[in-house]
């Protein structure tokens, strides 16, 4: 499916007549096209049909948190419900089986060939069966393979559409005091200083083996998550001990496990099971949600529940125990506080618009790099895009490898004068990079005398900058959780919700199965995956719409993507300090100053 834009889904609405008040409406249609896959045309269509019903209701995100309830929701369970039901044994005739026969025909040529994306099946050429002009008119021109647009290089063929985009340097989105902030770096005080948090031993600094695991070893590390989650659960609201699952009690029980779906499909409030460790049976059983007035639940998420269970085959719960944060950075030895703030600036991949392969969003970047002057510059991936529609085509004359050398040597060679820390973090939709999670960093091309300024880290990592912590992750957990997570919460928001998960679960990605996209290697995960503390900031770019929000003391910037097919995009900001005394109520105070979302 193409992807979905807000201008779509507005000159559908415009065909029916429908009102749309706002973004914030346009956004939301946008996240529900893309969490249940639908294009711009059948959401409306959707909605259309769903407002006929309710006697002409209006467009609002209220109605449309009614619609997606009462109608998407349904919609997919109904989809995944006629897969299963579908008859393997229907009655075929001579066409049909004439069909079958073919396929299995090139399953069994394509089993002696290069496996590529997609389904390229041969068709039989006769004379009495000529190719058709359609498919005569699909080859690919072998001159089309060796095109200067698939070089990367300055005479590509330039974007008509990022070319022509409006609003350039338009502020989306603000955090913090922004009026009359100067976003420029120190200038003449020194390069800030840029490291990981961990120790050296405990970072993830090299590639690995992977695709080799265990079961036994999964469950270990599942297990072991429970527990030390449990045991912060158990501390925190002083509880004296955790019931058996499957124990049948007359009396209200509290009970810990993670919680999971009964079947394949998508999490409901009717399949919800809670999955015990072994301390407490290692069982699961079924949870009951009727009393609970507020729950958000995903799969993989550690829970206290109360309740009862009579029968010790369904949990009635009563109360729910989300997970608690663990505490933020605090040096070991006291810091002066510095007279001027730090500057970073955050940019995520792709660095190129879709129909092309030129680098001008990336020199668009660099412009602003050069002339705000930051202090530190985080660059996430992908820089070399396997969603590109010239690199899934195969039409680049060189290998990945090369393309990713010349994109990096193009970022340090053009911010030189600049003398900025430039911090690269790996993504796994980085063709040319192992893609695993946790994922190794990169290695470089030869940078010479600039290798001092530009630091490589694994995906995901917690850094350290100048007293700040920063969580970094170019992996989309926002998309993946919102996909999956229930709630049944009045007045919040996903994004808030979701990321309030990541910092109480104390993980980068919580979510327990993954989703296909993401490759997990679990016990590399246990030592690297984990947030050792509550960052400062956290940085989680993501397909869905830009912000900035404090939950929970922490400030989480999704930057957005540097262009959005082929358009461009969005980058952030900030401006951190770290406070060398409480504020006067005693409360912690930010380090975070202000914060912005830019448009390219």
């Amino acid at each position: 499916m193409a992807s979905v834009t807000a201008e779509d889904i507005q000159t559908e609405l415009d065909v029916f007549g429908v009102t749309c008040h706002g973004d914030s409406v346009l956004d939301k249609m946008l996240e529900q096209c893309i969490c249940n896959r639908l294009g711009a045309e059948d959401i409306v269509l959707e909605w259309v049909a769903f407002s006929s019903t309710k006697n002409g209701l209006k467009l609002s995100v209220d109605t449309l948190d009614q619609f997606e309830h009462e109608v998407l929701n349904k919609r997919s369970k109904s989809k995944q419900s006629f897969k299963r039901e579908e008859p393997h044994n229907r009655i075929r005739d001579i066409h049909s089986l004439q069909d079958i026969i073919q396929e299995e025909e090139e399953n069994l040529l394509d089993s002696y060939s290069t496996p590529a994306k997609g389904s390229q099946k041969r068709t039989l050429t006769t004379p009495e069966q000529p190719s058709s002009k359609r498919r005569v008119a699909l080859l690919v021109s072998p001159g089309l393979l060796l095109s200067p647009a698939a070089s990367l290089s300055p005479s590509a063929t330039p974007s008509q559409k990022y070319s022509q985009r409006g609003g350039k340097g338009e502020v989306a989105v603000s955090f913090g005091a922004v009026q009359g902030t100067r976003w420029a770096g120190r200038r003449g005080q020194g390069s800030a200083q840029v490291e990981l948090l961990e120790r050296p031993e405990e970072t993830l600094h090299c590639s690995y083996k992977f695709m080799f695991q265990r079961l036994r070893d999964v469950r270990n590390v599942l297990t072991d998550k429970i527990e030390e989650l449990g045991e912060g659960l158990k501390s925190h609201f002083h509880i004296e001990e955790f019931s058996p699952v499957s124990l049948p009690a007359q009396d209200i029980v509290t009970v810990l496990g993670q919680i999971c779906c009964d079947s394949n499909g998508k999490l409901n409030a009717q399949s919800v099971l809670l999955e015990a460790g072994p301390e407490q049976g290692g069982q699961q059983v079924p949870v009951d949600l009727s009393e609970l007035g507020v729950y958000s639940l995903f799969p993989g998420q550690v829970v206290a529940v109360e309740g009862m269970n009579t029968t010790g085959r369904k949990l009635v719960a009563s109360k729910l125990y989300e997970g608690v944060p663990l505490p933020f950075y605090s040096p070991e030895a006291k810091q002066e506080m510095d007279e001027e703030p730090v500057s970073v600036l955050v940019a995520c991949g792709p660095y190129t618009p879709s129909d092309s392969l030129t680098l001008d969003p990336l020199t668009d970047l660099i412009d602003v790099i050069i002339k705000d002057r930051p202090d530190i510059v985080l660059l996430l991936g992908p820089f070399v895009d396997s969603k590109h529609e010239q690199i899934e085509k195969a039409q680049v004359v060189e290998t990945f490898e090369a393309l990713f050398s010349r994109c990096v040597t193009t970022i340090v060679e053009s911010t030189k004068s600049v003398g900025c820390q430039l911090v690269f973090v790996p993504s796994q939709r980085d063709v040319h990079h192992h893609f695993i999670y946790p994922q190794p960093p990169f290695t470089l091309p030869d940078l010479k005398d600039q290798a001092q300024r530009v630091t490589v880290v694994p995906d995901p990592c917690t850094l350290l900058i100048e007293g700040v912590t920063f969580g970094l992750t170019s992996t989309d957990i926002l998309f993946h959780m919102g996909a999956e997570e229930i709630s049944c919460v009045a007045g919040s928001d996903r994004f808030s919700r979701i990321l309030k998960h990541m910092l109480t679960q104390r993980s980068y990605y919580p979510l327990y199965p993954p989703v296909e996209e993401v490759n997990m290697d679990y016990e590399k995960f246990q030592s690297y995956g984990q947030m050792p503390l509550t960052p400062d900031v956290l940085i989680v770019p993501s397909e869905l719409r830009y912000f900035i929000k404090d939950v929970i003391g922490c400030v989480c910037v999704n930057p957005g993507r540097l262009t959005k097919g082929q358009v461009g995009g969005t980058f952030g900001r900030l401006l951190i300090q770290r406070s060398s005394a409480p504020s006067e109520d005693g409360k912690r105070v930010s380090p975070c100053l202000a914060a912005q979302v830019v448009k390219i």
